[in-house]
């Protein structure tokens, strides 16, 4: 894992969320949301210099679309975790 407890990405996690577990809550609540097929994203927002959660639905591309520099992507198409999740989204979202 990049991820460093007192790193950059850990300083920019808690600025906008708090802890890293908020960020996951925020991540996944938002991901799980998403009507019919799409992506939730962990995005680094050059205008404003911090972090952020996009959703965007079906294959909609972010960096194209909004500008947003991808971090963490969550593929929320069903084919992406039918077979090992039986359709249960926030369970294949929280692994």
């Amino acid at each position: 894992s990049s991820y460093k407890e007192g790193g950059a990405l850990d300083a920019a996690i808690k600025e906008r969320f708090g802890s890293k577990d908020d960020m996951i809550a925020e991540v996944s609540a938002k991901t799980v949301a998403i009507q019919g097929s799409g992506w939730g994203w962990l995005v680094y927002d050059p205008k404003t210099k911090m972090i952020d959660v996009e959703c965007l639905p079906n294959q909609d591309p972010l960096e194209a679309t909004t500008g947003l520099k991808p971090l963490l992507g969550i593929d929320v198409w069903e084919h992406a975790y039918y077979l090992d999740y039986k359709n249960v989204r926030p369970d294949y979202v929280k692994a």
